[in-house]
């Protein structure tokens, strides 16, 4: 009788599931419309930074070290003869920052000695502009050195593991996937049983003889398989679209995707539980599903920078163990003793949620 009233359950969700096109809309609408909009609309990479040099001294030196920055792919340089041609474009924004070569400069490096230029970059975008002040330095620095034909008395050669390039997108395409799982598993349940709350099927379902636990199976398990279906159809768009390499295994993203949906799903059962309103169930799924994504998983910005109480609100946080073990996956691989510990903290998170869910239900049908 478990299995038959399970089986039941999970073919009328599953019927609820294709004959309601928001779900679908959810499940795979949502992902392309994520990914699309992060994935090209975000990024932490310097690209055409617009940078005025004002080229005041015209000797050799100076002219040698603005053609640096006329081949150079990350910069977009606008040349003047004055600085005062320039510092109007740094107040309007149309420049990121202005390298200023000033008289003298040529006469100074012939003569051994140093130039001093002078470097105005605009600090209303604070991380932007350090960037772009950042890379000036870096290719001034470079262009002093082959200058004066010094070499450093220990040669270092760097090299970076898991991404080579420094690309931003190899480490914010797996955040905008845990985004993804997040907002689908809490946004599928949430919506789809406060619809039932409002249309009064749900007290329809407490009079049958299904307990507490068979009603929450029946719910769980087609938003579960749809919610993996999901999960698996933006790995796929990730690797496709954006060449960002997979180097796990599919079976390791299945167990934390499934371990981490747990939490999800429980989450948004919750959710409906409490509201019975779509308007609100849909509300609080995404505040509480898309914020802590983005704010506390380390997604975006580093755990170890933030104050005490943002770490520990984001350790009980199912996302901030979700982003670690998808970054890993994707970039390194299965590395068993970091996703090992990550994964139990997503299992016991998982089966709190679903506990609360359970309890909450049973208060209900009593």
């Amino acid at each position: 009788m478990f299995v038959q009233r399970i089986r039941a359950l999970v073919r009328k969700e599953g019927l609820q599931i294709v004959r309601d096109p928001s779900s679908i809309v959810i499940a795979f609408v949502l992902p392309v419309t994520l990914l699309f909009l992060f994935g090209y609309g975000l990024s932490l990479d310097a690209r055409d930074i617009r940078l005025g040099i004002a080229l005041e001294d015209g000797g050799h030196p100076p002219r040698d070290l603005a053609r640096r920055f006329l081949g150079n792919p990350y910069f977009k340089p606008d040349l003047a003869a004055s600085r005062q041609d320039l510092i109007p474009g740094l107040l309007t924004g149309d420049l990121r920052t202005v390298l200023v070569i000033p008289q003298g400069s040529s006469a100074a490096l012939h003569s051994g000695q140093r130039a001093s230029l002078q470097l105005l970059t605009d600090g209303s975008y604070p991380n932007s502009g350090a960037l772009a002040e950042n890379y000036t330095l870096a290719a001034i620095l470079q262009w002093g050195g082959e200058l004066s034909r010094t070499a450093l008395p220990i040669p270092v050669e760097p090299h970076f593991r898991y991404n080579d390039e420094l690309e931003s997108r190899y480490s914010l395409i797996p955040g905008i996937v845990a985004v993804i799982m997040a907002l689908i598993g809490t946004m599928l349940t949430a919506l789809v049983v406060a619809r039932e709350w409002e249309r009064g099927t749900m007290e329809a379902l407490f009079a049958t003889p299904v307990s507490a636990l068979e009603l929450l199976l029946g719910k769980l398990i087609p938003y579960y398989l749809l919610a993996i279906f999901s999960t698996f159809f933006s790995l796929a768009l990730a690797v496709s679209l954006f060449g960002v390499p997979f180097r796990g295994s599919l079976l390791t993203l299945f167990c934390v995707a499934s371990l981490f949906m747990m939490s999800a799903l429980g989450q948004g059962l919750i959710i409906s539980t409490l509201s019975k309103n779509q308007y609100v169930a849909s509300f609080a799924a995404l505040l509480s599903a898309f914020l802590p994504v983005v704010l506390l998983s380390g997604f975006i910005f580093e755990l170890d920078s933030m104050p005490f109480l943002q770490r520990a609100i984001a350790a009980v946080l199912p996302a901030r163990y979700l982003v670690t073990c998808l970054q890993t996956l994707f970039l390194a691989g299965d590395v068993w003793p970091l996703l090992i510990p990550n994964m139990i903290r997503l299992g016991l998170l998982g089966v709190l949620f679903l506990g609360l869910t359970l309890s909450r239900t049973r208060k209900l049908l009593a």
